[in-house]
């Protein structure tokens, strides 16, 4: 495919920069533009070596609440044998530049970028950077939603190279997903595709809908309306969704807009604040009380 896709690289910019920039943070949406990616706003996790990484959502009152999502930036050499702290957690990677030296459960993988791989709950996996440029990859992470009777997903190692683009009925191929997981496997409770549209291409529609959304855009511009506003989005930018968040796309070329999206699926809405729509997770949190 032969695609390049954007990644932040810090920096800082110098005392005669406007200030002026596209950030926004309501409470229905927030665009978090390329430009605030700079070395001052990168954190740090236990047990990560030669790493650096951007967060761009998190769990937070008023903000996103299903899931987390970092820009990770590790330097030849670098990397981390404990990278995952929580075993309710459940991963997917996705590497956008260097290329990643992944085990899980015994085998190893190199991904490069495109490549992606889906991690289940209390998986044993590492990862390192073994090769000499530096590696960046998203790395998203959501708690894991067990319904009894469906067994956990399988670990996942893609690209995508590899995979056909699912296109939109009635838009001439002008509009298309790469789905890493089938749809229909309902083990599954989010997804992370990636969304492709042609210069000209729209979402012609005000989608308003139960999932939250994450955004990040990896290659082109467009013009994003969300909630009452019409946003310019480039490649870089992040843009976060709230449930039921009105939204639509006008992509204004001259390339491909493209962006890889996080979405919850699958399951049942909580009718019980701080509790799960599920009962293993409210006896697991009965229990730890």
């Amino acid at each position: 495919m032969n695609t390049k896709y954007y990644a932040p690289h810090g920096g800082h910019p110098g005392q005669d920069q406007l200030l002026t920039d596209r950030a926004v943070f309501t409470d229905a949406y927030a665009v978090i533009p390329r430009g605030t990616m700079r070395d001052i706003v990168t954190s740090f996790l236990p047990f990560w070596d030669d790493t650096r990484l951007w967060v761009i959502s998190r769990p937070l009152s008023g903000f996103a609440e299903t899931f987390s999502q970092y820009i990770m930036e590790v330097q030849p050499g670098g990397g981390s044998d404990r990278p995952e702290t929580d075993p309710g957690a459940e991963g997917v990677l996705f590497v956008v530049e260097g290329t990643a030296t992944l085990n899980v459960e015994g085998n190893t993988h190199e991904l490069t970028p495109g490549g992606y791989a889906y991690l289940p709950s209390a998986t044993e996996w590492t990862l390192h950077n073994r090769a000499e440029e530096t590696l960046r990859f998203h790395w998203i992470r959501k708690a894991y939603e067990a319904v009894e009777g469906l067994n956990k997903p399988d670990v996942l190692i893609l690209n995508e190279d590899d995979i056909e683009p699912t296109t939109m009925p009635g838009t001439d191929g002008k509009w298309a997903t790469t789905r890493f997981v089938d749809p229909n496997d309902l083990r599954h409770d989010m997804h992370v595709t990636i969304v492709t549209f042609e210069p000209g291409a729209v979402i012609p529609f005000l989608e308003t809908h139960v999932m939250e959304h994450g955004l990040y855009v990896l290659e082109g511009k467009a013009v994003y309306r969300l909630n009452n506003d019409w946003v310019e989005v480039e490649a870089g930018d992040y843009m976060w969704l709230r449930a039921f968040c009105p939204q639509a796309c006008y992509a204004g070329g001259p390339g491909k807009f493209r962006y890889l999206l996080y979405k919850d699926v699958n399951r049942h809405m909580a009718l019980r604040p701080g509790f799960a729509a599920y009962p293993q997770h409210q006896r697991l949190s009965t229990a730890a009380e």
